[in-house]
C-alpha cells in the first residue's frame, strides 16, 4: 500500500499537517525577530493553513453525520463543545 500523496491525503491528515505547521509559524512569529515582510508572509500562510484546517474539520465532520445516518446526513445536530 502506498503512502498518500499530499493531493490525496485524508482529512486528518491535512488537518493534522496544517495544524503543526501553523504552530511552528505562530512559534517563529512570537520570537519577534522576523522583519516586516517576513511576519506579512508568515500570517499570510497562517491564514492559508487556517483555512485548510477548517475545510479538513468540516469534511470529517461531514463523514461522521453519514456515518450517523447515511440515509439523511443533514439531519445531524451540531455538537456542543460545552455540554450546555
Amino acid at each position: 500500500m502506498s503512502k498518500a500523496t499530499p493531493d490525496t491525503a485524508s482529512p486528518v491528515a491535512t488537518f493534522e499537517r496544517s495544524l503543526d505547521e501553523l504552530e511552528q509559524l505562530v512559534q517563529r512569529m512570537e520570537k519577534g525577530d522576523q522583519s516586516l515582510d517576513e511576519s506579512l508572509a508568515a500570517y499570510e500562510r497562517g491564514v492559508a493553513l487556517y483555512r485548510e484546517c477548517q475545510k479538513a474539520l468540516e469534511q470529517a465532520e461531514q463523514r461522521v453525520r453519514l456515518l450517523t445516518d447515511p440515509a439523511d446526513p443533514a439531519s445531524g445536530e451540531d455538537f456542543d463543545a460545552h455540554g450546555a
